[in-house]
């Protein structure tokens, strides 16, 4: 099957990746910028991206900001931040309409990419600082996302599990940021450290569309300079993490239904060669709905409303997420557990393999479909210094065997179970 692929050139000491295609009616264009996850920097990191999308020089008002994207078209701009690893990433885009579908007559990507280079390079600031209006908006609206974990239980839990398990790493860092450090934070040092970051921090631009390398790189050259010191590489976060003993932690709110979530340790990571068995461990595990997780919790056993597992490939953890009634806590860890030896035992089915690929062969042909999925995976690469074009994972996903399932499953080690629970203490063998 043939794929998609980037070409990657050297701009000044930017990285420009491009993606030729005609697939799309659109034309995506994406910066990302890396940071080491610490805790001097999470919450600046965090900001950043809010206060970029208020204005630019050239519209310095969230009102001519809209103008200029109506005028693109309704381009959507967007902007995050996200964690791969001990990696904080931040992440700027805009997609706008393929032009060889309108009638107009200048260059809309040239437009486009000069908008991009303008957000990314050219925000509205005031002396040595940003406006501090916008400042100000926007760590409001920052404290409001932060608290709003609290309110979203099946991502609290998950949050505080990594946390717990992870205590003492960056990678316990919630990629929002900490309430505590937004006080510290305004207009001039948010300014300084963008200064910093844009200078000295390695940048990657994705550009994805019916478009050549060529004139790419001729737009990066004329609307994203590339002026600063030499960039560091951010280095890669450490994967081996013997377990001496598993970790209970209990969390007591006002819920009715408990969130069990239990964290591993995988010894692996995306630069490994044993990656794609452990991506087919965690289809096995709890990916889909045909899986171990799935099936003996939720269905055979009825103790679970939800129950699955995912992967952070660059740290090298699986999680298990499940909402549980209070009082099953004990008899959804043992199943839970229980799982994880199976598998470690090699007790796999022809019928768990052959499910499992198909569906991950499916979910790897489906990413080279959405534009912001062929970056996403491309970026992987470039994070992990092992590229793995998606066709060449649908490959090695159809070589994997139950051997080397059970080769990675015989390393996995669980490190965490936490659960957060209702405020009664003791409920009959919830855990206390």
């Amino acid at each position: 099957m043939s794929s998609v692929r980037f070409e990657t050139v050297q701009a000044g000491n930017l990285r420009v990746h491009v993606c030729s295609t005609d697939k799309f009616k659109t034309n995506s264009i994406s910066a990302l910028i890396q940071q080491s996850l610490t805790e001097e920097s999470v919450t600046f990191h965090a900001l950043l991206p809010a206060v970029l999308q208020r204005g630019t020089k050239s519209s310095p008002s969230t009102l001519e900001l809209k103008r200029k994207l109506d005028d693109l078209y309704g381009a959507t701009l967007f902007g995050d931040v996200f964690k791969r690893g001990e990696r904080h990433i931040l992440q700027l885009g805009l997609e706008i309409p393929n032009e060889e579908y309108l009638s107009e007559t200048e260059s809309l990507l040239e437009r486009g990419a000069a908008f991009l280079g303008e957000v990314l390079t050219t925000p509205v600031i005031e002396g040595e600082a940003f406006r501090e209006s916008y400042v100000k908006a926007e760590k409001k609206n920052l404290k409001q996302k932060i608290e709003s974990l609290l309110d979203d239980k099946i991502r609290y839990a998950a949050q505080r599990c990594v946390a717990e398990m992870c205590k003492g790493e960056p990678f316990s860092l919630f990629n929002h940021g900490r309430l505590d450090d937004l006080e510290q934070i305004d207009a001039g040092n948010l300014y300084t450290y963008y200064r910093e970051l844009i200078q000295t921090r390695p940048i990657d631009l994705y550009f994805v569309g019916n478009l050549s390398v060529d004139r790419v790189l001729r737009l990066v050259e004329q609307f994203f300079p590339t002026e600063g010191r030499e960039r560091k590489d951010v280095p890669h976060a450490a994967v081996e993490h013997q377990v001496d003993q598993i970790k209970d932690v209990v969390d007591h709110l006002d819920v009715k239904q408990g969130k069990l979530n239990v964290g591993a340790r995988t010894q692996l990571s995306i630069r490994d060669e044993d990656y794609v068995p452990l991506m087919m461990y965690n289809g096995i595990l709890g990916g889909f709905p045909h899986s171990k997780l799935f099936i003996n919790v939720r269905e055979k056993a009825s103790l679970a409303y939800y129950a699955a597992s995912r992967l952070e490939s660059h740290k090298g953890l699986l999680t298990v997420q499940s909402g549980i009634e209070i009082q099953n806590y004990r008899k959804a860890v043992d199943i839970i557990q229980e799982q994880f030896e199976l598998m470690s035992n090699g007790e796999i089915s022809e019928s768990e393999m052959e499910q499992t690929r198909a569906m991950m062969v499916n979910q790897l042909r489906e990413r080279q479909d959405r534009a912001y999925d062929l970056i996403d995976s491309h970026y992987h690469g470039i994070l992990s210094g092992i590229e793995r074009p998606l066709d060449v994972m649908i490959r090695d996903v159809k070589k994997v065997t139950k051997e080397d399932v059970k080769r990675v499953a015989q390393n996995i080690q669980i490190d965490t179970i936490y659960f957060l629970r209702d405020k009664k203490e003791g409920a009959k063998d919830g855990k206390n």
